[in-house]
């Protein structure tokens, strides 16, 4: 458990145990659980350093265990598996704060690293404070404020921010910030990039520093 505990909730034995084989691989605690319900408990209960999350649980469906862990101010860094490529929006819709997500068949050594990734960008290691206008992080205590008031943010949503705010006025492709900030750029469409663009907006709302380049990409700028 060098790596810490990752809770993994998947209804399908197999899957579940599976996963389970290549997370203990390289170096995590694994906790199971197979319903909704006894995910929640269980987050309460052990604090994991992250949640790989089946969206098609029974009865209490993984969107509304992760809703119901934002809406208790639980940041845990949650990873969807998903069956369908095109529920991809509405699992990283602005209300409900996912980290990533993977999809039916995949490799467990893929998630494995989608989960390392996650980790790695929560991880808080830098401790310096990045402002563009009136958006300022702490990256040490990884909290965000624009202006006085403090916005909560996931994981890769601050990721995400602080990469483009590092890097002041450059405009970056939707590629270049899935290999930076998400640490692929195969495995992943840029719709990925979007949606999380939008969530930082849906959140800081006039003071959002992220500027579209049209046919480019995005950068931040306090212009």
């Amino acid at each position: 458990m060098e790596r810490g505990l990752v809770l993994v909730v998947e209804d399908e034995p197999a899957i579940a145990e599976l996963v389970a084989l290549y997370l203990r691989r390289d170096g995590f605690g694994v906790h199971l659980e197979s319903s909704g319900d006894a995910a929640l408990a269980a987050v309460r209960s052990l604090s994991p350093v992250a949640v790989v999350l089946d969206v098609g649980l029974p009865v209490l469906n993984g969107i509304e265990v992760c809703r119901a862990m934002r809406a208790a101010g639980d940041w845990t860094p949650v990873l969807f598996v998903t069956a369908r490529d095109d529920e991809v929006d509405r699992l990283l819709g602005l209300e409900l704060g996912a980290d990533d997500y993977i999809t039916k068949p995949f490799s467990p050594r893929e998630l494995a690293l989608r989960v390392r990734t996650v980790l790695r960008r929560s991880s808080g290691a830098v401790s310096d404070v990045l402002q563009v206008g009136a958006v300022r992080l702490d990256v040490g205590e990884r909290r965000a404020f624009a202006g006085a008031e403090e916005v909560s943010l996931t994981t890769t949503e601050f990721g995400l921010l602080s990469y483009l705010m590092r890097n002041p006025r450059q405009v970056f492709s939707r590629e270049q910030l899935l290999s930076a900030v998400w640490g692929y750029s195969s495995m992943a469409g840029t719709r990925t990039v979007d949606v999380h663009v939008a969530q930082l907006r849906a959140k800081f709302g006039a003071s959002s520093p992220i500027r579209t380049v049209r046919g480019v990409g995005y950068s931040a700028d306090a212009s």
